[in-house]
């Protein structure tokens, strides 16, 4: 049985990729970040399993880092400030987690020995594509302080594989998209706004496009690539090789949902003209080339699947579809 610490587990694909770990047999201590309200975000929605541990801390804390790193094999590194138009407000936070904390992720696994790192990267380091499909050897540009941060994560991590021999991987997924994510991003903004019934939908701008993977999919990109050693020293793609445009994107989920929602342009929600990413489209040659991973979801039915979970009661109350989430 391996042991595997996953940072960000209380988050979107953290959770899921927790979920996952325990269903294929793995041990897995799951980090959550510290708060006195003692609670787990996404992962209070996992039953109990004798396999799972659950601890709270901050991946900025090296000794903590250290602590918690002692007697696992693998580490996902998944904890990270991600949503881009809060990075606009908060650049420093974002030094402090994604680049201060994936270093720490990776001196504590040089120290301890033995330990394979798992490195989460973005697409959005690619920037608007100079050329499509996007494979790992396109150009990185940092259109916003979120993915200057995610570019210097990046590399931190593989100069610990070039200059240690640290057992690194970053693993880089395109758009994520499914039950528990956050309203900041286009698809459940979407959804929430017209399981609430609104008659008007609030968006920014819906001309750029985008590789969405199906969450599940993603989780089981990671595992993929963590149970293959030719995957080691290497930056991989998870992506569908599918392109679709925001605004086709609205379009299917309103037959889908069946609903007549009018779109409004929302200037709070347009990023800085030279920091929009307007297209994305990622080829995923290399990890299909190396595993036996290959997407599973179409767009159709992995939107299909998580307007059902967003429909559910309970679920949509936990979103304020009201308010601009930045």
């Amino acid at each position: 049985m391996k042991h595997a610490l996953v940072t960000g587990a209380d988050g979107f694909i953290g959770s899921h990729l927790t979920e996952l770990l325990l269903e294929k047999g793995y041990k897995v201590r799951a980090l959550s970040y510290y708060n006195s309200f003692n609670y787990w975000g996404w992962l209070e929605d996992i039953p109990a399993n004798p396999n799972l541990e659950v601890v709270t801390g901050d991946v900025r804390d090296p000794h903590f880092v250290k602590h918690i790193m002692k007697d696992v094999d693998i580490v996902f590194h998944l904890a990270a400030l991600i949503a881009i138009p809060y990075s606009y407000h908060a650049p420093d936070s974002y030094v402090d987690t994604n680049i201060k904390g994936t270093l720490n992720v990776c001196q504590a696994a040089r120290e301890l020995g033995g330990i394979r790192v798992l490195n989460t990267s973005t697409s959005e380091v690619y920037g608007t594509a100079k050329y499509v499909p996007i494979d790992e050897n396109h150009p990185r540009q940092a259109q916003s302080p979120y993915s200057a941060t995610k570019i210097a994560a990046d590399a931190i991590a593989m100069s610990f594989y070039n200059a240690f021999n640290l057992p690194v991987t970053t693993v880089r997924p395109f758009n994520t998209y499914g039950p528990r994510q956050s309203a900041r991003a286009i698809i459940p903004t979407i959804i929430t706004q017209i399981a609430n019934g609104m008659k008007e939908i609030n968006l920014g701008d819906i001309s750029p496009t985008r590789d969405f993977n199906f969450v599940k999919d993603t989780a089981r990109g990671f595992i993929a690539i963590a149970e293959c050693n030719d995957t080691i020293g290497k930056e991989i793609n998870i992506a569908s090789n599918f392109e679709i445009s925001m605004a086709d994107t609205l379009n299917l989920i309103k037959k889908i949902m069946n609903s007549d929602i009018k779109f409004i342009t929302d200037k709070q929600r347009l990023r800085p003209e030279n920091s929009e990413v307007f297209r994305l489209w990622g080829d995923n040659t290399l990890i299909t080339s190396l595993t036996e991973w290959k997407p599973e979801y179409t767009i159709e039915q992995g939107l299909k699947e998580t307007i059902k979970w967003f429909e559910n009661a309970n679920n949509l109350t936990k979103y304020k579809a009201n308010i601009y989430n930045i």
